[in-house]
């Protein structure tokens, strides 16, 4: 497609640079004067802090000489971070025009720019924090090609502010991102959400739960961490909102991994500061640091599932839901019962339909339904939801999307096929996973080995979060979460380094306790080495209850869906990989 190619300007962040972009375009390029100083323009003002480190902001104007004028003479006298941009003899402006751009075209590029640039590991702060997100408009088919030719621009000017697409694309916190365009099922939940927040306040409503349902692959994530900026921005000083202006809003989620993520997007927006430092935490530790006298306003918890429903360690009570329904007026619960995956999360019946139907007539309770990490035809999507949820494994439908969902004869053999997508990361990263059925114990070696191994026979890789790193790579990936650092290729990935992420192609060895006997899928307790699973869970009434069967068949569900584009299995149970293989070859 021949499409006109952006015109883009670097000068220093200065009334001098302003000048000089005024002369070098009225001058010598004469013929873009027009979409810089007549069109709607994009600007990048980004200031190198230290080496390789930025602080970046984002706009669109109308008025470039305008805009510009009021950044530098008028802003530093309200906010200190254009204060410092005006100090700065470092700060660069990128002016960015293009003959597509109207307002609506700028304002999608200006949040598309947020989402990168906020994603770069070089970027410490983005300073321009609203999200402006576009429905359809006159040159809204075109916007793809027209961002990705800006930004394949940018990246020849500058390659540490302006990286590789493909290599943001695969970060954890552009995945997360609250910059993302929401489908129209997401907006609507975020301000249904929003708007049933501002009831609650409004009418100084305590205790009040918001449950959002939703499976794996529905979104939750990204409407989560929208919500969360979206709060934010409504609740800064010059928000016209009354009823949401300064209210306090927390994240919460009980895993490490996403926790990083969401601490990172947290430090980058300017949400954190010294006086809430907690913004974004676990909840043992909100829990442990807020009282219930002096309740906070909102609560967003993500992956709810794995909140503790008895005492464990620093935790001492009996229900995290409960105890956070008592220290904020209003609690947003994302949460999948099929993601429960240990005791300490385990609802009884009673006791998990008891809280729907209080949500139910509160009418708080919010389902997302569309599917939108597998890029599989139904049929495909059916088959594996088939095999988690009904333990039957029908014949292998062909996917006219390319979706590659592939059965193995060797764990050795899908390793090598996965190595190779691991090696083209064009689409994603790809890694191996499998059931938690061999041993493993956190932050203990095992005796004579130097790592815990997941071992099939003669063949064998270390479980997650154990190859040696240098100093240097250590820190490289301090922030990173599992998948997304170089060297997790060499191991195996469980549950609890991958729940809450996708991948490009997910190679899962479904190990021993996962069977297949007289046509139908089994559970083996005794095979499993994970005892969060396995062991007895205590009653309300002080029974023992085995609770194996329902945990284990979840983290079966986590580790079949984390697959983009692909999902390839290897099943150590003689008779479940034959049924498999027989799946595959369409011999039922």
């Amino acid at each position: 497609m021949n499409l006109p190619q952006p015109v883009i300007y670097e000068v220093p962040y200065s009334k001098e640079g302003l000048d000089n972009l005024e002369a070098n375009v009225q001058n010598k390029y004469k013929k873009n004067e027009k979409v810089i100083f007549n069109y709607p323009t994009v600007y990048i003002i980004n200031d190198s802090l230290k080496k390789g480190d930025y602080s970046v902001y984002v706009g669109e104007t109308n008025d470039i000489k305008r805009r510009t004028k009021e950044h530098i003479d008028i802003d530093p006298m309200f906010r200190q971070d254009w204060n410092e941009l005006a100090q700065s003899d470092d700060a660069r402006m990128l002016i960015i025009g293009h003959d597509y751009f109207n307002k609506s075209l700028t304002l999608d590029i200006e949040n598309r720019l947020m989402q990168y640039l906020s994603s770069v590991e070089s970027v410490s702060t983005v300073n321009n924090r609203r999200t402006n997100q576009q429905n359809e408009y006159y040159t809204s088919t075109q916007f793809e090609f027209v961002f990705s030719a800006i930004w394949e621009k940018l990246h020849q000017q500058n390659e540490v502010l302006f990286p590789p697409e493909k290599h943001l694309k695969d970060s954890a916190i552009f995945k997360a991102s609250p910059f993302h365009k929401l489908t129209s099922e997401q907006l609507n939940a975020r301000e249904e959400i929003i708007l049933k927040i501002v009831a609650a306040l409004n009418r100084e409503k305590e205790g009040q739960l918001i449950f959002v349902e939703g499976e794996a692959g529905s979104g939750k994530t990204v409407l989560m961490s929208s919500l969360f900026y979206e709060l934010f921005q409504l609740s800064s000083e010059d928000s016209e909102n009354k009823v949401l202006h300064n209210i306090s809003t927390y994240l919460l989620v009980n895993h490490d991994q996403q926790l990083k993520v969401y601490e990172q997007i947290a430090s980058k927006l300017g949400i954190v500061s010294k006086k809430n430092q907690d913004v974004v935490s676990k909840p043992t530790r909100f829990i442990n640091n807020h009282v219930e006298e002096d309740k906070v306003d909102v609560v967003i918890v993500d992956e709810a599932h794995l909140l503790w429903t008895q005492g464990k360690q620093a935790y001492r009570g009996k229900n995290q839901l409960d105890d956070l329904l008592k220290r904020a007026k209003v609690v947003v619960a994302v949460f999948d019962r099929n993601q429960i995956l240990s005791r300490e999360q385990y609802w009884e019946e009673d006791q998990l339909l008891e809280k729907i139907h209080e949500v139910n007539l509160s009418n708080n309770h919010i389902r997302l339904n569309n599917q939108l990490r597998i890029n599989a035809d139904k049929s495909t999507i059916d088959w594996i939801r088939c095999l988690i949820d009904k333990g039957m494994i029908n014949n292998i439908p062909v996917d006219s999307k390319n979706y590659e969902l592939k059965i193995f004869e060797s764990p050795e053999k899908m390793y090598d096929s996965i190595k190779q997508k691991a090696q083209n990361e064009e689409k994603g990263i790809s890694r191996i996973l499998a059931t938690f059925d061999w041993e493993y114990i956190d932050k203990r070696k095992p005796e004579h080995e130097d790592y815990w191994y997941v071992t099939v026979g003669n063949w064998r890789l270390p479980w997650n979060l154990q190859v040696k790193q240098t100093a240097k790579q250590r820190r490289k990936n301090k922030d990173k979460a599992w998948a997304e650092q170089p060297q997790t290729i060499q191991e195996v990935g469980s549950t609890f380094t991958i729940q809450g992420f996708d991948l490009n192609y997910a190679a899962v060895i479904i190990g021993p306790s996962v069977k297949y006997r007289n046509g139908q899928i089994v559970f083996d307790r005794e095979a499993s080495k994970n005892k969060k699973a396995t062991q007895m869970r205590s009653t309300s009434d002080g029974k023992k209850l085995d609770v194996s069967d329902f945990l284990l068949k979840n983290e079966l569900n986590v580790l079949l869906t984390r697959g983009v584009n692909g999902l390839y299995i290897y099943a150590v149970d003689d008779e479940l990989r034959e049924a498999l293989l027989k799946a595959q070859r369409k011999e039922y």
